[in-house]
């Protein structure tokens, strides 16, 4: 892969998701900030262009059969892949962590108050995931299912309640960088997730479970801003021109 300062980080990153630990080591945002350019993402890090664009292109040139199985995918198979990956982990994540996070306060909160904040933003944060997936499987998602078949099957543009659908991704595109930027709080909080002397096994498993959790959530953002919603709205646009 050739890579370039005028290469879009969502870009690498969505051929090679190999690249996504140098841009996180580097901190630069690559699943809500995907759109900027590695000039661009450089020049916010403080950090050489050059040294990391050669940094990727090494870890570009080893293969990623993950990446190249995704970008293979349908629409309606990404959709599909999403919901069963992501969304189900999201879901059978969120309640042991509430469980044991409303544990550690009661138990560790007089010597780390950082910790009902970082509950709180927990809970807001898989409150509004949980209406945030919901809406992406009753409307968006089976809505790219539908332009998925009519690019298969030559039938009409589908019709929608919203309109285009640029209008329901933007708005998914806002909660992504709400919920990343809350998650953004739960790092610093946690001095990046760092386990503190006196935690008991609870707490170690805690802090585990919520950069495990942040993790996940960085690659299912990435998945759909970089890739399911840029395809989408090319799609809508080509079978529009079509009718």
């Amino acid at each position: 892969m050739k890579i370039s300062p005028d290469s879009s980080v969502g870009e690498i990153v969505k051929l090679n998701f190999k690249t996504a630990s140098l841009f996180q080591e580097n901190n630069i945002d690559y699943c809500c900030g995907g759109k900027i350019t590695i000039s661009e993402a450089c020049t916010g890090a403080g950090i050489d262009p050059d040294k990391l664009i050669k940094q990727l292109e090494t870890l570009a040139s080893q293969k990623d059969p993950d990446s190249e199985y995704i970008n293979e995918l349908g629409l309606d198979e990404l959709c599909d892949y999403i919901v069963k990956r992501h969304h189900k982990y999201v879901l059978e994540s969120i309640p042991p962590l509430k469980k044991n996070l409303e544990k550690i306060c009661q138990v560790h909160g007089m010597n780390h108050a950082e910790l009902f904040e970082i509950n709180k933003l927990f809970t807001d944060s898989a409150d509004v995931l949980t209406r945030h997936m919901q809406k992406e499987e009753l409307v968006l998602f089976p809505y790219i299912n539908e332009l998925e078949l009519g690019l298969r099957d030559r039938t009409p543009l589908p019709e929608s309640s919203f309109g285009s659908v640029s209008n329901p991704i933007a708005n998914m595109l806002a909660e992504h960088q709400q919920e990343g930027e809350r998650f953004d709080q739960i790092a610093s909080l946690t001095k990046n997730y760092l386990i503190p002397e006196d935690a008991c096994a609870t707490y170690e498993v805690t802090v585990r479970q919520l950069s495990s959790f942040e993790n996940d959530l960085h690659r299912h953002i990435h998945l759909e801003n970089n890739v399911l919603f840029p395809k989408a709205i090319e799609l809508e646009k080509k079978l529009s021109g079509r009718n």
